[in-house]
């Protein structure tokens, strides 16, 4: 991952928790805590979202100084140790031969973590990975939605005004939406590993918009100078060529490198994305929701209209279910008013 950013994190989180299509690979499911530093991860709204929703509970340690003088809990070290592990031992091979595609260096990956999770554990007299099934909770493993529900849990809504020219920029990229929503506020159905947009308008989805334009491609200006980095990068890979290195050790095709791993049969519980849909904190932050979808105070409503939220709120506080009676209610009323006029 290049920098700590919610997309990245997610998208790495997912690949973490769903199923490996490895059957002697058992580890996946939703974890019931993620531990993690106070980055631009924690923080962001896109992040906490999806993890609400996956039923994950986020802490984050506390500031150096928060506490006196006691030492305070630090999240530093857990992660990259093994991370420096894989990069010293696993990709140091790449100067032998180098992966031809990313799928055949996601394979001598997965190899070599399947023989990196044989091996005896540091401090037990079993092997890591049956360290990790024996310390398994009796309930089973969480299974992890799929990756269409994981994008849409992903999504933020973003109210945007579009352009005279009927077209929304975000991020460089230019979107052109319909000319009847030109100079008109709309909401965006806007998710962090969507390729399209949606836009809501009146009440009604339309879309999906592809982009028309985008930022200018890279590789279209003159490289950097070499630095004595990329010197000794190339001195590495000439002594890699000399030494020489035979494909088999990466590939898997001796067999006495192959570590023996069985399938393992986990007790999983079924991911149920009803009881995991969104729902609002409180009353009061589903009326703001309401208040800001109506683009009207709610105390301009009659008070049958704020009869009826009321009762809504009171029966459920499931976003989706909330905002669709909400505007099914008041569309019904306007076609009434427009037949009685």
């Amino acid at each position: 991952m290049y920098g700590e950013d919610a997309e990245s994190a997610l998208r790495f989180l997912f690949n973490a928790m769903a199923a490996k299509a490895d059957a002697s690979f058992p580890f996946q499911g939703r974890p019931k805590m993620i531990y993690l530093d106070n980055g631009p991860v924690a923080k962001s709204m896109v992040f906490q979202n999806v993890m609400q929703a996956l039923g994950i509970e986020w802490q984050t340690h506390m500031a150096a100084g928060k506490d006196g003088t006691r030492t305070t809990a630090r999240s530093k070290g857990k992660v990259e140790r093994p991370f420096r592990t894989v990069k010293e031992t696993h990709e140091t091979l790449y100067h032998f031969h180098k992966p031809e595609t990313e799928k055949q260096a996601n394979q001598w990956l997965m190899r070599y973590l399947l023989n990196y999770n044989d091996q005896a554990h540091r401090s037990e007299k079993h092997s890591r990975l049956t360290d990790w099934l024996t310390h398994l909770s009796l309930e089973g493993l969480r299974d992890m939605c799929t990756w269409k529900q994981f994008c849409r849990f992903a999504r933020e809504p973003e109210s945007r005004k579009v352009g005279v020219d009927a077209r929304i920029t975000l991020g460089g990229t230019v979107y052109e939406v319909e000319p009847d929503m030109a100079g008109e506020f709309v909401v965006l159905l806007w998710g962090l590993f969507d390729d399209q947009m949606v836009v809501e308008f009146d009440g009604e989805k339309f879309g999906p918009y592809y982009p028309i334009s985008g930022p200018i491609p890279p590789h279209r200006y003159r490289t950097f100078k070499r630095g004595k980095s990329g010197e000794r990068a190339d001195r590495i890979r000439a002594l890699a060529d000399q030494l020489g290195l035979p494909i088999s050790a990466l590939s898997g095709d001796d067999v006495r490198l192959i570590p023996s791993t069985v399938a393992v049969d986990i007790p999983k519980q079924p991911f149920d994305a009803q009881i995991l849909e969104y729902q609002f904190p409180n009353t009061i932050a589903a009326k703001l929701a309401i208040a800001d979808d109506l683009a009207k105070p709610l105390a301009k409503l009659s008070t049958s209209d704020r009869a009826f939220i009321d009762q809504v709120l009171a029966e459920t506080l499931t976003r989706s279910i909330v905002l669709s009676r909400v505007r099914s209610y008041f569309r019904e009323q306007k076609t009434g008013e427009e037949h009685a006029g």
